[in-house]
């Protein structure tokens, strides 16, 4: 690999999500990802396809990493990650506060082994608090940073939970950037590691702080952090499917009124404002869905478009496959995989002038690579046998 990260090495104790697609981001851009699973390996596994193969979502957050299989619950198990890191540059994990440290694998131990290791600690609420030790999934972080709230359409309304697990996928997007700092400053500086921490309700209300709660900004003098969302959203039926469209700029208002034939609205106090259209959202909105529901989505979207009008269709999650513009991006591809077949995957978000991103990576077996990562540790076959035979450590079975 000659990807933008190729060279590093990431001992992952993650699972589920938010570590996992951390990590996933590094693997795709050249990073060694060693995925360190326990003998039942990680649950996400088994949620989708059933208990003896790999879901869609390990596919998903996987690719691309090695997996080896460790019992921690074994000293000889524990010492076997405390020599993989003896050359790592990151060690990620998003346990419960205090069982990592009592596994013992906290931060000292393993800064004292390699001091120039980033160890990356994910949780929910953070390492102090009341909620520290309380146990998280994403809708219980949706729940207490105000995302239902902003799904609810009025005050009274009742709030709506996501129904894609935001905050696990911020706080690995958080996290993918966070390690990325800290190799470079490491790298420019000392050659130094630190300890990164990252809570999950932190990542999130960061992530919803410049237009979900910037209504909290002004201290003493908060606004209406409802404001511009107490109408519909924006997806709008037409006579035979839906679409978006919308208008911030005074300019594309124009063209809005223009193309739905409703000039009268561009002299109409309550809207020829940006200030009056975000007040007025509510009568816009309504006012803007009756005249959409008269035509098909065609002829409306080449109405818009030609004003130049911000507008698209509302596609079905398989309609995505086969949008012109997806299609273009060359973003989705297809590639065997040795156990599941024929399967799909997105290319990495970001692309590189002169880096590589992997190409076709692979989801691994549970221990896939127990013996080829533990035999670059110096461990004969012998050794490796001893430990399987012991219990500490796992090869692939025909159900992994």
């Amino acid at each position: 690999m000659s990807g933008p990260l190729s060279g590093f090495k990431i001992v992952d104790l993650s699972s589920v999500i938010s570590g996992p697609v951390a990590t996933v981001l590094l693997a795709d851009q050249g990073a060694d990802v060693i995925k360190v699973e326990s003998p039942q390996g990680d649950i996400v596994r088994r949620m989708g396809l059933g208990a003896t193969s790999m879901s869609p979502g390990f596919v998903t957050a996987n690719r691309g990493k090695r997996s080896i299989c460790i019992d921690l619950k074994e000293d000889s198990g524990v010492e076997l990650i405390k020599k993989l890191v003896e050359d790592a540059d990151v060690f990620i994990q998003n346990f419960r506060p205090g069982v990592i440290e009592r596994m013992g694998l906290g931060y000292d131990v393993l800064k004292a082994i390699n001091p120039k290791l980033i160890f990356v600690s994910i949780s929910g609420f953070g390492e102090t608090g009341p909620y520290a030790h309380k146990r998280v999934y994403d809708p219980v972080i949706q729940a207490l940073t105000g995302l239902p709230d902003i799904q609810a359409d009025s005050d009274r309304a009742r709030p709506k939970m996501m129904r894609t697990i935001i905050p696990d996928k911020v706080t690995a997007l958080t996290t993918a950037q966070a390690i990325t700092a800290a190799l470079l400053e490491r790298e420019r500086g000392d050659g130094e590691g630190q300890h990164v921490k990252v809570a999950m309700v932190d990542a999130t209300i960061a992530f919803l702080w410049p237009e979900g709660l910037a209504g909290l900004t002004m201290v003493g003098n908060e606004a209406n952090v409802r404001r511009g969302q107490l109408a519909q959203d924006l997806i709008f039926e037409t006579k035979d499917g839906y679409i978006t469209c919308g208008a911030v700029s005074d300019s594309e208002w124009e063209g809005m009124c223009l193309a739905l034939d409703r000039t009268e609205w561009m002299d109409d106090e309550r809207f020829n404002t940006p200030f009056g259209r975000v007040k007025n959202a509510k009568a816009r909105l309504e006012g803007m869905g009756d005249v959409l529901k008269s035509k098909t989505s065609a002829v409306w979207l080449e109405r818009l478009e030609a004003h130049d009008v911000p507008c698209a269709p509302v596609l079905s999650r398989p309609e995505i496959l086969q949008n012109e513009q997806i299609k273009n991006n060359e973003l989705i591809f297809e590639y065997e995989h040795p156990n599941l077949g024929q399967i799909r995957q997105p290319r990495p978000g970001a692309k590189f002038s002169r880096s590589d991103i992997r190409s076709k990576p692979i989801a691994p077996a549970l221990g896939e690579h127990t013996a080829e990562v533990l035999g670059s540790l110096g461990l004969s076959d012998e050794d490796i046998a001893s430990l399987v035979g012991a219990g500490v450590v796992h090869r692939p079975t025909n159900d992994s």
